[in-house]
């Protein structure tokens, strides 16, 4: 098993990360070999065990009617939102951290029975019809699409400022510590470049204070942003001017996309499937027909904006193997899945790279097209040529006449030879002229390159090319003749 990870690693190009949401976690993804977490979520330390603690302080600051309430409740949370994502960077001792800011709606995490709200009533010593009042007061209609993720920080920018310092302070200590810490910090939910420039307007804030008080001259990071509502993967060009990363959330992508329900699909895809109205569930596996187009051309636009634009995706596609080998046609950086699921994509990952060298491998077009070009003058040589003598059933070496008949057949070869040479030159002259053009794409490929930039300079070559290819087609032409 190791051995085989190991040569798949070599030769892959894609990166594998880990979906995480505890230190414990991202070890795990260590273990099976991830590369880095792709998707840490914070808000799954209010869930589960040691839960009780973080989550009153959650329900306090939620419950708060004034600002001042707010931030008290904050200022406590912020031990331990600092406190997890410290373990995990050590953890991961220098691989990148993608940390994605709080994204669920804050009613998820109140409580909604009689009993619970008045329990948490008296906790925070509060009135009970005030409490209800509260929770009330944050239900919606359609959550998914409410209150949510970059939404949340937007009116609430004390929630995102916690966060944002719980970071970096995290990242600054183990720096301190003589220890590694790469945090990519990742907003959610978003639709628009003004959003990204209003969390990043914050984030520059807290991190000049952080750098002050620990006395650091840098703290490393990157900014990104989730892209998995569609006009934000339309927008992807803008967008891009200040992410430096994309995360694509195939989960809500594919939800929003297609208009299914993740958690009522159930319902009616088995008979999708049996009338193959649908090649497979596309939660499962990405829709390489349509979305799969979407994402395409967002990593494109991206990459115009931003050349070294650092693209992946974190939903339950990141497992899938068929949706690991598209992301590595589409020229992703890295895939995010569950840890338990990171050999299968590392394998994925490496067979994605073989395919793509044995595609490169096989003839070209352009050289059966010569091929093909010259067929017709051997098969008329062929047939102006006299028949051959029938040779005899005693085995002897063949007469004159077969060998005289033989003769035209061999001298039309040769013709054909000699007119196909010119041919052969043009064709060289050709490909030389199209390198740069060639090597002007692989790199706008890479995302070296932006495609306005590379137009420019394709052009002269494009005027070398197209004398060449022209003069080759009329000596060809000529020779035929």
């Amino acid at each position: 098993y190791t051995t085989l990870m190991e040569i798949c690693d070599k030769v892959s190009t894609l990166k594998i990360r880990a979906n995480a949401d505890t230190p414990r976690d991202a070890r795990k993804a260590i273990e099976f070999g991830a590369q880095g977490i792709g998707l840490f979520r914070t808000e799954h330390m209010f869930y589960g065990e040691g839960s009780d603690e973080p989550l009153f302080l959650l329900r306090k600051m939620i419950m708060s009617t004034t600002l001042e309430e707010r931030k008290a409740a904050l200022d406590q949370l912020s031990v331990f939102v600092k406190r997890d994502i410290k373990a995990t960077m050590e953890a991961l001792n220098g691989l990148p951290l993608t940390i994605r800011l709080l994204d669920p709606p804050l009613h998820e995490f109140v409580p909604h029975s009689e009993d619970k709200i008045a329990t948490l009533a008296a906790e925070l010593g509060i009135n009970v019809e005030d409490a209800k009042k509260r929770g009330e007061s944050l239900k919606e209609n359609n959550p998914m699409l409410g209150h949510r993720g970059v939404r949340l920080g937007i009116t609430y920018p004390e929630v995102s400022e916690m966060q944002l310092r719980s970071i970096l302070e995290a990242a600054g200590e183990l720096i301190l510590e003589g220890k590694e810490a790469f945090p990519e910090i990742m907003i959610p939910v978003t639709v628009s470049a003004n959003e990204l420039k209003n969390q990043r307007k914050l984030l520059d804030a807290v991190y000049a204070d952080v750098c002050t008080r620990l006395g650091l001259k840098k703290i490393p990071f990157t900014f990104g942003s989730m892209i998995e509502i569609p006009r934000a993967a339309f927008g992807a060009d803008k967008m891009a001017e200040v992410a430096e990363f994309f995360s694509f959330g195939t989960n809500d992508l594919t939800q929003m996309f297609f208009g299914f329900s993740r958690d009522d699909i159930g319902s009616f895809l088995p008979d999708y499937l049996a009338a193959k109205i649908l090649p497979a569930d596309p939660f499962q596996t990405i829709d390489q027909e349509v979305l799969g187009e979407l994402m395409k051309m967002s990593i494109e636009r991206g990459r115009e904006t931003r050349p070294g634009l650092k693209v992946g995706i974190c939903g339950e596609h990141g497992g899938d193997p068929e949706s690991v080998k598209f992301c590595h046609r589409i020229g992703m950086n890295y895939v995010s899945c569950s840890p338990f699921r990171v050999p299968i994509a590392r394998l994925a990952a490496a067979q994605a790279a073989v395919e793509e060298k044995s595609l490169v491998r096989k003839p070209s077009v352009k050289k059966a097209k010569k091929t093909a070009s010259v067929l017709p003058a051997v098969r008329k040589a062929a047939k102006t040529a006299p028949a051959k003598a029938k040779s005899t059933s005693t085995g002897k070496a063949p007469s004159k006449k077969v060998k005289k008949a033989a003769a035209p057949v061999k001298a039309s070869a040769k013709k054909v030879k000699k007119a196909a040479a010119p041919v052969k030159a043009s064709a060289k002259k050709t490909k030389r002229s199209a390198a740069p053009v060639k090597t002007l794409a692989k790199k706008v490929k890479k995302g070296a390159v932006p495609v306005k930039k590379a137009n420019k300079a394709i052009a002269p070559a494009k005027k070398k090319v197209a004398p060449a290819a022209k003069k080759a087609t009329k000596k060809v032409a000529k020779k035929r003749k």
